[in-house]
């Protein structure tokens, strides 16, 4: 008979009768009939878990959907036109004859051009600097010096980007003069090239020869614009080769200068890219930056020395950094970028003797980015492509001696013609009322009233000239502010339609995740037949629908349908089988707390200053939690119980204000926040003292969990070579990696750089393998972690002796835990090699909480309750922020794509860089079945029903701050801060969602699948 297993207890005794023999069960079958029944059962099982897997990803598609719906309404869209500037025709008639070889619309200053983009040069980078320096000041001195010693051959600005500051994004508007938009709308486009009319298409129409060297990101917008035989590419993607694209391009650019290459090029573009990645890979404070800034001076003074007086040479920042070297957002420090101008002619002034010097900030005398194309249209004789938005930079046409009103008036005119004849096309195109536009129109005419007067008037006085180029000015400001506005139109329908379906897949997920079902889920097949069925009458009449309706899409309505169809199918087969049972369910405080956390955090997106302090919200609530279930474990009439729920309880607090600890702060947090993630504000790299961390948990983390599985006696089998071998060389691998790592960036070793580079490649691919390749096999082939012991047992009485057998099983009453914990640490381990050092930490102490949150919902009996999931959800979202993670696109840390690869490889590298980012909430996600599972003996009926009911309570919460942060973001759409603080958190909480949507349909509920097989193979499936 079995004897049962004590709460707290691994092991479990069976003893036979008086005729020696250990029995499996109790039914008389036969063995036969016991083998067909268990392979029933398994069979059943598993069309079951299939079903259900099925059930998830339909949520998954769903939220995929409503998401995709939302976005293409929310993201800003603008209409390309198709219409080209033509030499022969400019906008407004003036003197100069147009031609070619003299000038299109202006006469031309120079036959060639040679620019320069350095990839997020910051302004500052450039101007001199007084008192406490850093490593960035002082060091690239060329361009001030020429602008103040040489005024008339050279000037140097503040160039403001619009954000996003994404290299490709700012190509676009550096070529084009046009603002950014997620979406680009047109008649003609083809992945990422540039359709519209833009100076490089200009220059090229005009058989000008084209040079491109460095950032290959050129040759995807312009493709095949460039002389094959003299340009040289280069990736652009690996920010942890600082030389490679400078070297490259330096050891082409000088020859290109000589004379028996010079005229066989026009313009030259030379894209350096070692500043940027040196900002990426260390952050601006270091001393890779200097020598990065060093190498850019003595280049460019050797183009100096180099340069005729007919080639203009350009030097520019495409973006900014932020402090830690990062940018794609729109704080000051990313949109502040650099321009500096030089020509040995000496056509270039000043307005005013006090702008002889360069700015002291960038606050001073900044010129929008798009200012540059028709300034260099213009000086180099071409037309100002139809679609730009930007205004002639004054100090390239006010000229070298005495102001040159009138020229600098006969320019602004020139593109604010443009300007206009751009404006109306658009508004035609667009069907704009004359509301929209009225008060451009009122701007324009009285610019073009003084145009009138300058040229057919009275002799011109220099305050006429200045009027003219300030009314001009006036105009070009007015339609920009305009295009903002009308670029920034939503598509509320698609915003709704996505809303809509977020909303209604929610009310599909609470209902899944409140239902009770049977042991083996019987309803999920009702489920998605209807789901099917729905699926099948709405997807054609969506798509009927999207023929109908105008500027929709054939895939759309059928996407749009089907979700529709799918959720009406879901909901009449859930009132069917579920209704009764959903409304007749109870509500524990337990339950109550998972729902207040959940909505209490929705709703504070509407704030910006809750949205940015998110990390700080989430330690009040897990403190919370640990402070109830302190009070609760106090309560427990078991002493048992009451010991160890408390000691974990405080266990649980502590180590959350430990995690706390580390901080990565977001520039909407200074000054009340001290970054610690890295080794400073200023820093992209872990402070030396941080390589001890990773050791520390090398050494700790597997004997904290050997020490969990001895507890209840499942340290057996399986788990004594993952967890007290394999696990632990890979974290020791992984400490050894980071170490690698930063001896490579503090030069403590005398190998060279490409050696420990391709040391660190190799030991990362054995990391990874070990954690995916050895832990996944393990996990799927691996027994329970048991062990059997067989004893004699003599026993005697005064009548007869009797000889009877003790089975013991090890491990028996946390089979289901034990085992399914063994897939959690090997993805724990591959996510750990993609931190830095402190994030490995972090999800150290992540590990220890999850362990002490499985204790706790052990000893107070919540295994059935939502607090479990939702706690997890809680701690995968805090550790989000604890591992150097922010809701901006600066806080992704790119350089993860590099950890196992030398350069992008598809899909590999996104891959790394999704563990990374999302890593604790993956974490998480998969760690939410332990929640039922975590000591529940093999025989434990309904385990699959639980799963998948903690999976989507799990879920759920993240569905509820995606819907939040969706509905927030667009009720807040004329909000000043939305695309620095609202679309941001909606975009990150939309991919939080998709991924843990992911992860546990095919990683966590599917896992169980291998686990109960496993099990079950031993103990059998009846």
């Amino acid at each position: 008979m079995e004897s049962g297993t004590k709460k707290h207890d691994g092991a479990v005794q069976l003893t036979d009768g008086a005729n020696g023999l250990l029995k499996r069960g109790t039914s008389s079958k036969s063995a036969q009939e016991l083998a067909d029944n268990n392979r029933r059962s398994a069979v059943r099982f598993k069309s079951l878990h299939l079903l259900v897997v099925g059930f998830f990803l339909w949520i998954l598609f769903l939220h995929a959907v409503g998401i995709y719906f939302f976005t293409k309404g929310f993201l800003l869209t603008r209409l390309v036109l198709d219409d080209k500037s033509e030499c022969l025709m400019p906008p407004l008639k003036v003197s100069h004859t147009s031609s070619i070889s003299e000038g299109c619309w202006h006469p031309k200053q120079f036959d060639k051009a040679i620019v320069i983009i350095i990839d997020a040069l910051r302004y500052d980078f450039t101007v001199p600097h007084e008192g406490k320096s850093q490593h960035f000041h002082n060091t690239l001195t060329v361009l001030s010096e020429t602008a103040v010693k040489q005024p008339h051959n050279a000037f140097l600005l503040p160039f403001i980007a619009d954000p996003p500051t994404t290299t490709l994004q700012r190509l676009k508007g550096l070529t084009t003069g046009t603002l950014p938009t997620f979406i680009d709308a047109g008649a003609n486009f083809a992945g990422t090239a540039i359709e519209e009319d833009n100076l490089v298409s200009q220059l090229r129409e005009a058989n000008k020869t084209l040079v491109h060297l460095g950032d290959d990101t050129w040759h995807s917008l312009f493709p095949g614009y460039f002389n094959a035989n003299l340009t040289h590419a280069y990736d652009s993607f690996n920010a942890w080769d600082l030389h490679t694209v400078d070297d490259g391009v330096t050891e082409h650019l000088l020859p290109l200068l000589a004379p028996e290459l010079v005229n066989k090029w026009d313009v030259l573009f030379a894209h350096f890219l070692g500043v940027d990645h040196a900002g990426h890979r260390y952050g601006p404070n270091h001393p890779a930056m200097t020598a990065k800034l060093l190498q850019m001076d003595v280049i460019l003074r050797q183009l100096i020395e180099s340069l005729d007086d007919q080639t203009l040479l350009v030097v520019m920042g495409d973006h900014g950094m932020d402090a830690k070297g990062d940018h794609g957002g729109e704080s000051d420090d990313e949109v502040e970028a650099a321009l500096w101008m030089y020509s040995k002619k000496g056509i270039f002034g000043r307005s005013k003797t006090e702008y002889v010097n360069p700015p002291a900030t960038a606050k001073e005398r900044a010129v929008a980015q798009i200012d540059l194309v028709p300034t260099l249209s213009l000086l180099l004789g071409m037309p100002i492509p139809f679609n730009n938005l930007g205004a002639p930079i004054e100090e390239a046409f006010i000229g070298s001696s005495e102001p040159q009103w009138q020229n600098l008036a006969i320019v602004n005119a020139l593109t604010g013609a443009q300007i206009h004849k751009y404006q109306d096309e658009y508004t035609q195109a667009r069907g704009l009322d004359e509301d929209t536009t009225s008060l451009v129109q009122e701007t324009w005419l009285k610019a073009i009233n003084h145009w009138v007067r300058l040229r057919f008037g009275r002799q011109s006085t220099i305050t006429d000239l200045q009027a003219t180029y300030a009314a001009f000015s006036d105009y070009q400001i007015e339609n920009l502010r305009v295009c903002r506005s009308l670029w920034a139109s939503f598509d509320i329908p698609s915003m709704l339609q996505g809303i809509g379906i977020l909303s209604f897949t929610l009310v599909s997920v609470i209902a899944f995740a409140k239902s009770s079902f049977g042991d083996k889920v019987d309803d999920v097949p009702l489920l998605l037949r209807n789901i099917g069925l729905g699926i099948l009458v709405g997807a054609p009449i969506g798509y009927l629908l999207s023929l109908v309706i105008p500027d929709t899409f054939g895939v759309d309505g059928l996407a749009f349908g089907s979700a529709v169809g799918g959720l009406i199918g879901h909901g009449l087969a859930f009132w069917q089988s579920q209704a009764k049972t959903f409304i007749s369910n109870s509500m524990s405080l337990w339950d109550w707390m998972a729902i207040i956390f959940t909505l209490s955090q929705s709703i504070g997106f509407a704030s910006n200053s809750y949205t940015i302090w998110e990390d700080e919200i989430l330690l009040f609530f897990l403190n919370s939690f640990a402070v109830v279930a302190t009070a609760a474990s106090l309560r427990q009439i078991n002493t048992t119980d009451r010991i160890l729920g408390t000691y974990h309880s405080l266990l649980f607090l502590v180590l959350t204000r430990i995690a706390s600890l580390s901080r990565l702060c977001r520039e909407e947090q200074m000054p009340y926040c001290r970054s610690t993630y890295y080794a400073s504000a200023t820093s992209s790299t872990s402070a030396t003292w941080q390589l001890l961390i990773s050791y520390i948990v090398a050494i700790l983390l597997p004997e904290v969990i050997k020490h969990y599985f001895q507890r209840t006696k499942s340290y057996e089998g399986s788990a004594r070579f993952w967890i007290g071998f394999a696990f632990r060389i890979g974290l020791l691998g992984t400490a050894i990696y980071w170490t690698l790592d930063a001896a490579d960036d503090g030069n403590w070793l005398s190998i060279a750089s490409a050696t420990l580079l391709n040391m660190r490649i190799n030991l990362a691919q054995i990391i990874l393998a070990i954690a995916f390749g050895a832990g996944t096999t393990t996990f799927i082939w691996a027994a329970p972690c048991i062990r059997v012991e067989v004893s004699p047992i003599e026993e005697s009485s005064e009548i007869v002796k009797t000889k009877s057998k003790t089975m013991t099983i090890l491990g028996y009453a946390n089979v289901h835990g034990s085992r399914y914990f063994l897939l959690f640490s090997g993805w724990l381990l591959g996510i750990i090699l993609v931190q830095k050092p402190m994030g490995g930490g972090v999800l150290g102490i992540l590990t220890l909480q999850l362990l002490s949150l499985l204790e706790i919902v052990d000893t107070n009996e919540l295994s059935q309750n939502a607090i479990g999931p939702v706690v997890l959800a809680l701690l995968g979202s805090f550790h989000f922020f604890k591992t150097g993670h922010q809701a901006t696109l600066a806080s992704i840390q790119w350089n993860s794509a590099f950890i196992a690869l030398k350069t992008i490889r598809y899909p590999w590298s996104p891959i790394l860089i999704i563990l990374n980012t999302f890593g604790a909430q993956i974490l998480t996600a998969i760690a939410v079945p332990l929640v039922v599972l975590w000591k529940q003996p093999p025989k434990k009926t309904g385990l699959l029903g639980d799963v998948a009911r903690a999976m989507m309570r799990h879920i759920c919460y993240y569905a509820v701050i995606n819907l939040a942060t969706t509905m927030w973001a667009g009720w807040l759409r004329r909000h000043l801060m939305l695309y620095r603080i609202f679309s941001p958190r909606f975009m990150t909480g939309a991919a939080v969602l998709l991924v843990v949507d992911l992860v546990g349909a095919l990683i966590a509920v599917g896992g169980y699948r291998w686990n109960v097989v496993a099990i079950n193979e031993v103990f059998g499936w009846e």
